[in-house]
């Protein structure tokens, strides 16, 4: 089946936020320009001091000949080609790892971040959930308890829901009963209720409880307390109002995620993480990871208060989210990086999409941003000093020393001042953006330093 053509594939769109990414601006873009045109008025007063002072000398043929040279050795090629050239490569070289840059902005203030948000289901983890552990109370079986949560779920998108059908699909019993609901309902971030054999059944998590003014019972709740120490999130199947059981889910952590999370905090970049998940998954994932600083059980509609938050401490945020309830976060956060497996509207609201699930490839961002704002810096720098002595050894100031630039010899240092600041930028493809290469380094750099010091735990 044909979905799109044309400027409507995939392709075609990768294609469109690169070349915005080239042609957007930036601070050091800006700065240049205003050099350059700095530069224009520059090189005229200094042309006509030069004819000027050459003229009173009563040498009017020296004065043609060091005006001229003065205006082509102050040719703005260079400085005009300083930035352009470096975002041109930059944003080449993040497309080929992966990294879609659709906010220039975004790529060069990822040098300055200094904590790193990111959302856990489908980012930190598989996103793949799995039911783990089934707890019914007296009166209730496993099956009929996965039949009616699975009945309920069945109209859902969220991986939960897929997980909850997929274990009662595997039920003999839960399958044999074959309950169906109707008049399915949503509560973001709490949970879903639907009608089914004509009663009301909800599934949800600790909002949901807490919200209804209800505890697990007593009958399961050893059961939920051994999933919740290992890490395991807890959802409670309510009929009529009252708790009939409790369904264990777990999602694997991604193994890259380990190493992500310490090479960021190798390059002195704080982690930290967000979910809806209860506080102690939350923690145990935490911990597991080492994350700095953890946000649990937060709705989706708070996720960008939670960036404000840091925000207000001062710290500059990046966050890493593949969501619909994302996307206000990452419109919020100063970079936003969505991640390319999760939803349009995610990636309609971020600066960057990796276009992969790898969480590594901040590193990429965070290394490839220092890397093309040091090589702006240094051709910012070539540029503007080598006009400042140029200019003056072309205007004759040594002369009366013997030494005299001809317009020849100012067109040649014209064009190596170009070839300068171009092959300084053509340095970036030398850099190493491989995201494994990046976090193996420095998670065996780390697990050295961690042997000297005492462990610390995750704060909230």
């Amino acid at each position: 089946r044909v979905e799109a053509v044309g400027s409507d594939t995939a392709l075609a769109g990768i294609q469109r936020m690169v070349g915005d990414a080239q042609a957007s601006s930036s601070r050091a873009q800006a700065l240049a320009d205003r050099a350059a045109a700095w530069l224009f008025w520059f090189a005229l007063v200094a042309g006509l001091l030069t004819a000027i002072a050459w003229t009173l000398l009563g040498q009017p043929d020296d004065a043609v000949v060091r005006t001229v040279t003065v205006l082509v050795i102050a040719c703005p090629h260079a400085l005009g080609l300083a930035i352009p050239l470096v975002i041109a490569l930059s944003t080449e070289r993040a497309a080929k790892t992966g990294v879609l840059i659709k906010n220039r902005m975004a790529l060069e203030r990822m040098r300055t971040i200094d904590v790193v948000l990111f959302d856990k289901t489908g980012t930190l983890t598989e996103g793949a959930h799995a039911v783990t552990g089934a707890a019914a109370v007296p009166g209730t079986s496993e099956g009929e308890l996965l039949a009616f949560a699975a009945a309920a779920e069945a109209d859902s998108e969220h991986p939960v829901a897929r997980a909850i059908v997929q274990a009662a699909t595997a039920h003999p019993e839960a399958t044999r009963l074959g309950l169906r609901g109707t008049d399915f309902q949503s509560a973001t971030g709490r949970g879903v209720r639907a009608s089914v054999d004509g009663a009301e059944v909800m599934v949800g998590g600790p909002n949901m409880l807490r919200e209804l003014g209800l505890s697990t019972p007593a009958m399961i709740a050893a059961a939920t307390r051994e999933w919740t120490d290992r890490g395991a999130g807890v959802l409670h199947v309510l009929r009529e109002g009252t708790v009939i059981g409790a369904l264990a889910l777990e999602d694997q952590v991604r193994p890259e995620s380990r190493a992500a999370v310490r090479a960021l905090q190798d390059r002195g970049v704080k982690v930290a993480m967000i979910t809806g998940d209860a506080r102690q998954v939350a923690d145990a994932v935490g911990a597991d990871l080492g994350i700095d600083e953890v946000f649990a059980e937060v709705l989706p509609q708070d996720k960008d208060s939670k960036v404000t938050e840091l925000q207000s401490r001062g710290l500059t945020v990046a966050m890493v989210g593949d969501g619909v309830n994302d996307a206000p976060a990452l419109a919020r956060a100063e970079v936003g990086i969505a991640i390319g497996a999760g939803t349009d509207v995610a990636m309609e609201s971020a600066g960057v999409v990796l276009a992969g699930n790898d969480p590594r490839a901040v590193l990429s961002m965070i290394d490839l941003s220092r890397a093309s704002y040091t090589k702006m810096i240094q051709n910012l720098v070539w540029a503007t000093g080598y006009n400042i002595i140029a200019v003056p050894l072309a205007a004759g100031v040594l002369a009366p020393a013997g030494i005299v630039l001809s317009p020849a010899v100012g067109a040649v240092l014209m064009s190596v001042s170009t070839i300068v600041v171009a092959l300084n930028a053509q340095l970036l493809r030398r850099l190493d953006l491989d995201p494994a290469h990046l976090a193996a380094t420095d998670a065996e750099d780390r697990a050295a330093a961690l042997s000297k010091r005492p462990a610390t735990a995750p704060t909230h």
